[in-house]
C-alpha cells in the first residue's frame, strides 16, 4: 500500500532526480514566491454530497487568484469544476440531522433549509431578510427551531406555522409610572361624585378584560439588561429555555495598532485585542421556564471544587492567606440533551482554565450532579478537550443513559463513556498515544478514530465498536490523514500527506476489507516543484538533560560545513517532527537550501508541542524559556557529538513563539547559540493576549514571577551574540509595539549587535512574496555572514 501511495510521486522524481542535479540551486527568490504559481494548490475544505455520490473540495490547479469549488463524481470517475450556478444552488455544509438521519437541516446565507434523505429534495422553510440560524428538530421533530434577532421560533413541518419561542429584549423594561397620593384621592373622588364616569370606567375595564383574554398566548418578554445573549435552546419537551448571559467589563482597554501605508494617505487605526489580565467578563447560565412564567440563574455554588485555589497562590503568601472563600467564575456549555429528551448534560469549565467537570443537569430543579471532574494544576487542554475555557470539547450521547467524551485523566488524550445511571466509566482507549480526532456513525454503534498510536509524527484512521474493544486500523502508509465520512458511511474522503508530498485527496471504501487500496484523486504538486529532490527530514530522538526524548527532525547535508541552524517552530502547543507535509512548507524548502549550502539543520518538538500527552503540553507552565528553551540547548549539544558541528557555529531561528524562544535564547544562554533571528517575537508576555498567556502564566498581577521570568524584555542586558529581528507593522496578534519595546531597552542597554527589519504591510502572517524574499535573505545573510 506503501508503494501506491508514493507511486505517482515516485515517478516524478525517479525522471527528474538526474537532471535535478544539474539544475540551478535554490534560491531564496525562487522557493518564497507565490506557492500556488509554482508549487501547487492542496484540497481543502472535503465535503460529501448529500446522496453520497459527489465529494466536493476547494482546489486551484488553473493558479486563479483564489481557490475554487470542484466535484469528484463516484460514479463518472473524474473531476470538474462546479459552475457558479450550481454551486449556489448546492445545500449547505453540516448542519443537524433528525435521530433517524433521514432528514438534515442547514443554514445557508441566512435562511434555513431542509434535506429529505428519502429523494434528496430540498425544502427551504424561511426567505427573509433577517439572519436565521442555529437550526435544531424539536424534540418530537415536528418542527425546526432557529434563532432569529436574538430570539427562538419555530417553524411547524406540517403546516409551515412560524411561532416566536422566546421574547428576549435589550434594555430594561420601562417602569410604569406612579400615581401620586393627590392624584389617588382625585380619582377615586371623582368616581365617587359622577356616576357616568364610574360606568364609562366599568366598561373600559370589562372590555380591555374581553381583549386581553382573547390575545393569543406570546412568550414572557424578558429584558437582558446590558447584558449579551448566546447558547439559546429548547428543551426537547418545549417547557425549557437555557441560555447564557454575558457582560463585557468595559474598563477592559483595547489596543489600537497603527496602519501607516494606507489608501487614504493618512494613519488609521486598527482595533485589536486586550492584554492578559484585563477585566473578565461576567458569564451567567438561565433556565427560562416556560409553564411557571419565570427566568432563573443557575449558581454555580455547589459544583464541588468551586472554591478550590490554584497551588501557585503558595508562592505568595500575603495572597494565598488573605484570600477568602471566593467562588470561582465559571462558562456553561450545553445543555446536550438525549434521543428520548429526559436526561441532559452540561459541561462545565472554570474561566481559570483549572477545572472542567461533566454535569447532570435537571432545568426545573435548577440542580448539578457531578458526573466526571478533570483538574489540572496548570491548565486543561489536550485534543477533544479544548485549551480554552470557551471549548465544551467532545461530547455526545451513545443511547439514552451513556455519554461519551475525551479526558486528559491518564495523562494522554483519549475517549471514555459514562452511564449516568450506574455512574461507571469505561475508557475506550488507552496508552502513550493521543485520539486526535472521533466521528460517530449514524447508527451510534461505531467510532472513527484518528490517532497517533504507530508514532507521534504519524496520525492513522481507525475503526472500533462504541462498546469497546479492538481497534481495526483503516489507513497504513507513513504520513497523516484526515478523514471525511460520506453521509452512507460507505467511503472515507482522505486527505494524506507525507514529509515530502504536500497534501492530495483519497478515496477509500468503508467496507471492512483489510489492507482496502486508496485511489487517488488529485494530483496538484507542479513538474517544476517535482524537478528538486526535496530531503525526507530524519525523525530522530534528542536525549533532554532531563532524561526526556525530544522528538526532532533532522536535515543532513551531503558534506557539511560544520554548522548547524536550529528553527523553532510557532504557537507553542503545535507539531512540525513529524512525517506529514509542513505548514511550514517555506522553512521546509529553506532547509534543504541551507542543506544544500552544508549546513546541518535541527527542528525540534520542544517542551510544550502538540502530540505527546499532558505533561508536555504543559512543560511550560510558569516559565516559558525554561524546559522549552533548554530542550534547544540540549539539541545544540547532540549536534556537537552527533554531527561533530562546531559549537560556535550554530544558529538558531524562528517565528512568533520561535521568535520568542530565539529572544530567550540569545539573552539568557548567549554563549550557545552564535546568532538569531526572531521573526515577530513576544518580547512581554503581560502585552499578549489572555486567552493564550493566562493558561501558561496566570494572570500579571496575580503571578509576576512567572512573567518575569518568562519575558525577554527582562533579559535583554544577556545580549552578546548577533540578533536579527524582522516584525510586521500592522501585526494585530503579536503587536508592533512588543518590538519598538524591545528596541528601546536594547538602546538603553548600550547594544549595537543587533538590527530590526520592519513590514509596513504585514500582519502576523506574511502575505507578500517580497516580504517573505526580503526576511529570509536577511535570515540566510545572518547566517553566512555570523555563524
Amino acid at each position: 500500500m506503501k508503494h501506491f501511495y508514493v507511486s505517482i510521486f515516485f515517478t516524478l522524481f525517479s525522471f527528474t532526480y538526474l537532471q535535478a542535479q544539474s539544475l540551478a540551486p535554490l534560491t531564496v527568490e525562487k522557493i518564497m514566491r507565490d506557492p500556488k504559481m509554482w508549487i501547487g494548490t492542496s484540497p481543502t475544505d472535503i465535503t460529501w454530497a448529500d446522496d453520497s455520490k459527489t465529494v466536493y473540495f476547494k482546489w486551484n490547479p488553473d493558479k486563479n487568484p483564489a481557490d475554487s469549488l470542484y466535484g469528484y463524481s463516484l460514479s463518472g470517475k473524474k473531476i470538474s469544476k462546479v459552475p457558479p450556478a450550481d454551486r449556489r444552488r448546492m445545500p449547505g455544509k453540516n448542519g443537524i440531522y433528525n435521530r433517524s438521519r433521514t432528514m438534515r437541516l442547514y443554514e445557508k446565507n441566512g435562511d434555513i433549509f431542509i434535506v429529505n434523505y428519502k429523494d434528496f429534495s430540498i425544502r427551504q422553510l424561511t426567505n427573509t431578510t433577517e439572519r436565521e440560524t442555529e437550526p435544531a428538530f424539536s424534540g418530537d421533530e415536528n418542527s425546526v427551531i432557529f434563532e432569529r434577532d436574538d430570539n427562538l421560533f419555530s417553524v411547524a413541518l406540517n403546516s409551515g406555522l412560524i411561532s416566536q419561542r422566546t421574547d428576549f429584549k435589550k434594555g430594561t423594561k420601562k417602569a410604569d409610572s406612579k400615581e401620586s397620593g393627590q392624584e389617588k384621592f382625585l380619582k377615586a373622588d371623582q368616581l365617587a361624585l359622577f356616576e357616568v364616569l364610574k360606568e364609562r370606567k366599568e366598561k373600559k375595564d370589562a372590555g380591555k378584560k374581553i381583549t386581553d383574554a382573547d390575545k393569543p398566548a406570546r412568550p414572557k418578554e424578558i429584558y437582558l439588561s446590558d447584558k449579551n445573549i448566546s447558547n439559546q435552546q429548547l428543551s426537547p419537551d418545549g417547557l425549557f429555555v437555557t441560555y447564557r448571559l454575558t457582560k463585557a467589563d468595559k474598563s477592559a482597554k483595547s489596543t489600537e495598532v497603527p496602519n501607516y501605508v494606507t489608501e487614504s494617505g493618512f494613519t488609521e487605526e486598527i482595533p485589536a485585542r486586550t492584554k492578559v489580565g484585563a477585566p473578565a467578563a461576567e458569564v451567567e447560565f438561565w433556565v427560562y421556564d416556560v409553564k411557571k412564567d419565570t427566568a432563573r440563574k443557575v449558581a454555580a455554588t455547589d459544583i464541588p471544587g468551586i472554591y478550590d485555589k490554584p497551588d501557585y497562590l503558595k508562592d505568595y503568601p500575603k495572597s494565598d492567606t488573605a484570600s477568602k472563600k471566593k467562588e470561582r467564575k465559571v462558562i456553561f456549555h450545553g445543555p446536550f440533551w438525549s434521543d428520548n429528551g429526559q436526561q441532559a448534560v452540561v459541561v462545565v469549565r472554570s474561566l481559570d482554565s483549572k477545572d472542567r467537570w461533566i454535569m447532570a443537569f435537571d432545568p426545573a430543579a435548577l440542580s448539578l450532579k457531578l458526573l466526571d471532574r478533570q483538574r489540572d494544576e496548570a491548565w486543561i487542554g489536550g485534543p477533544g478537550i479544548g485549551g480554552y475555557p470557551q471549548s465544551a470539547g467532545e461530547i455526545g450521547w451513545l443511547d439514552n443513559q451513556t455519554i461519551y467524551f475525551q479526558s486528559e485523566t491518564t495523562g494522554y488524550s483519549h475517549l471514555y463513556t459514562f452511564n449516568i445511571s450506574t455512574g461507571k466509566k469505561t475508557a475506550l482507549t488507552s496508552g502513550r498515544f493521543e485520539v486526535q480526532n472521533v466521528v460517530l456513525s449514524k447508527d451510534k454503534k461505531t467510532f472513527y478514530l484518528i490517532t497517533n498510536e504507530v508514532h507521534p509524527g504519524e496520525q492513522h484512521v481507525y475503526r472500533v465498536a462504541a462498546a469497546g474493544g479492538a481497534r481495526t486500523r483503516l489507513t497504513q502508509t507513513p504520513g497523516a490523514h484526515e478523514m471525511t465520512l460520506s453521509p452512507d458511511e460507505k467511503h472515507l474522503a482522505i486527505r494524506f500527506s507525507q514529509s515530502t508530498s504536500p497534501w492530495e485527496l483519497y478515496l477509500l471504501d468503508n467496507t471492512g476489507a483489510k489492507n482496502a487500496a486508496p485511489l487517488q484523486i488529485t494530483h496538484s504538486v507542479s513538474p517544476e516543484f517535482c524537478s528538486y529532490p526535496w530531503r525526507e527530514a530524519k525523525v530522530v530522538t534528542v536525549k533532554a538533560g532531563d532524561g526526556q526524548d525530544i522528538y526532532a527532525r533532522v536535515y543532513e547535508p551531503k558534506q557539511s560545513n560544520g554548522k548547524a541552524v536550529i528553527f523553532v517552530h510557532g504557537a507553542g502547543y503545535l507539531q512540525n517532527a513529524h512525517k506529514w507535509w509542513s505548514q511550514y512548507f517555506r522553512e521546509y524548502m529553506f532547509h534543504n537550501l541551507l542543506t544544500d549550502k552544508g549546513y546541518t539543520v535541527l527542528d525540534m518538538d520542544y517542551r510544550a508541542s502538540s502530540g505527546y500527552g499532558r505533561d508536555w503540553r504543559t512543560g511550560i507552565y510558569r516559565f516559558m524559556g525554561g524546559k522549552d528553551l533548554t530542550d534547544h540547548t540540549d539539541g545544540a549539544q547532540w549536534l556537537v557529538k552527533t554531527y561533530g558541528i562546531d559549537p560556535k557555529k550554530i544558529g538558531i531561528y524562528g517565528g512568533s513563539y520561535g521568535g520568542f524562544i530565539t529572544l530567550m535564547a540569545l539573552f539568557t544562554t548567549p554563549d550557545v547559540f552564535a546568532a538569531g533571528a526572531a521573526l515577530r517575537p513576544v518580547t512581554d508576555w503581560a502585552a499578549y493576549n489572555h486567552a493564550y498567556t493566562a493558561n501558561i502564566l496566570n494572570e500579571p498581577q496575580a503571578d509576576s514571577l512567572a512573567y518575569r521570568k518568562s519575558s525577554p524584555i527582562y533579559h535583554a542586558a544577556g545580549l552578546k551574540n548577533h540578533l536579527l529581528i524582522c516584525h510586521g507593522m500592522v501585526d494585530v496578534n503579536v503587536h508592533y509595539q512588543d518590538v519598538v519595546r524591545l528596541s528601546q531597552r536594547l538602546i538603553e542597554l548600550g547594544k549595537s549587535n543587533w538590527e530590526l527589519a520592519s513590514y509596513p504591510m504585514e500582519d502576523h502572517a506574511f502575505v507578500e512574496a517580497s516580504s517573505w524574499t526580503d526576511e529570509y535573505k536577511r535570515i540566510l545573510k545572518l547566517f553566512e555572514e555570523k555563524l
